[in-house]
Order: structure tokens, then C-alpha cells, then sequence
């Protein structure tokens, strides 16, 4: 037998949410499946290599690992929310702008570790982002291109820019054949 489902209230990328989830959901089942905010990634299922990385209440953490009842009134923070008003986020802009980004599946978490460390230090050492980022695995590339844009980032030095570009997650039937995540376009 199921275990009885209740009703969560959090707010999820600035809108309030109102989902139904048993005592055993993880955060990342709940914004993944529940929610459709698949810019987290399950990859570990044990908290060792950061792609399910969102912030709760500004921290960083796995969402792999995080009882979705323990956001009850939380503020969540996923990779989708990042942009406002359809400009990415300067660190999506400088992951973009010095080239961090491989087949792009660690990314969002990648991203999402970096900003709670910006938030909690505007302008970290080297040594810094790298420990910080430490749990946190790409298995595409070195990490040297992921600091460079990080530290760019607590800098201000990114000049790549997208105040027009448009992201339009992907359709039923994209997503049923497998297809991209979203598509992105310059607004008219």
C-alpha cells in the first residue's frame, strides 16, 4: 500500500505551487515529474556528482537526496529560473561566453552551485570556486574552462548577451520521440 500523499505548498522559480507528494518523494521526482522542470538532471542517486544541484532558500542542494516535504514553504530555485524576463543569468551568459559548456548534462547543476557561491561570495579566489565546485562532476571536459567562466562571472567581465533570446521548452511530442529539451529563438 501507498503511503497517503499531502498536499506541499512551496514556491518554485518565484510562482507559488501547490503539489500533492508522499512522504517519500524526492525534491528532484517532485520538479522533474510533478512540475516539468527537467533542467535538473538524475544522474547519482546519491549526492556525489552535483547535476541535481537546485537552491532551497538560496543553499545549494542535491535534490537527488532532499524529501520534497522539507521545501514545505521553501523558496526553490531550479535552472529554469534563473533568467528574468527572458535574459539569462550572468552566469548562464558566461558559461556560454567562455565555452564551460560540453554536451551540456552536469550544466544546470554546474551553474546552479556556482550562483550560491556568488551569492555567498561575490568575487571567490580560484582556489575557491574549485572547492567549492568539488562536488560537482563533468565527465566531458577538464573543469579549467567551468572556473574561468565562474570567475568571470564574480568579475562582471562577461559581454555575451542575450536580452532577446527566447527559450521554448519542448512539446509532448519532441519529448515522446526523445527529442531536444527546448528550443531557443530571437523574439520578433
Amino acid at each position: 500500500m501507498k503511503p497517503a500523499k499531502r498536499i506541499l505548498r512551496l514556491k518554485v522559480n518565484g510562482v507559488e505551487a501547490e503539489v500533492a507528494a508522499e512522504p517519500r518523494t524526492l525534491l528532484l521526482d517532485l520538479l522533474r515529474e510533478e512540475l516539468e522542470l527537467t533542467g535538473l538532471k538524475k544522474a547519482c542517486d546519491i549526492q556525489v556528482c552535483g547535476s541535481c544541484t537546485v537552491l532551497v532558500n538560496g543553499a545549494a542542494v542535491s535534490a537527488c537526496t532532499y524529501l520534497a516535504l522539507d521545501a514545505e514553504g521553501a523558496e526553490v530555485t531550479t535552472i529554469e529560473g534563473l533568467s528574468e524576463n527572458g535574459r539569462l543569468d550572468v552566469l548562464q551568459r558566461a558559461f556560454i561566453e567562455y565555452g564551460a559548456i560540453q554536451c551540456g548534462y552536469c550544466i544546470p547543476g554546474m551553474i546552479m552551485m556556482a550562483r550560491a557561491l556568488l551569492n555567498e561570495n561575490p568575487n571567490p579566489t580560484e582556489e575557491e570556486v574549485r572547492l567549492y565546485m568539488a562536488g560537482n562532476l563533468c565527465r566531458c571536459t577538464g573543469y579549467k574552462k567551468i572556473v574561468e567562466a565562474i570567475l568571470a562571472a564574480g568579475r562582471g567581465d562577461v559581454h555575451f548577451d542575450t536580452p532577446d533570446l527566447v527559450f521554448t521548452p519542448q512539446g509532448e511530442e519532441e519529448e515522446e520521440k526523445g527529442l531536444s529539451l527546448g528550443t531557443f529563438r530571437v523574439s520578433e
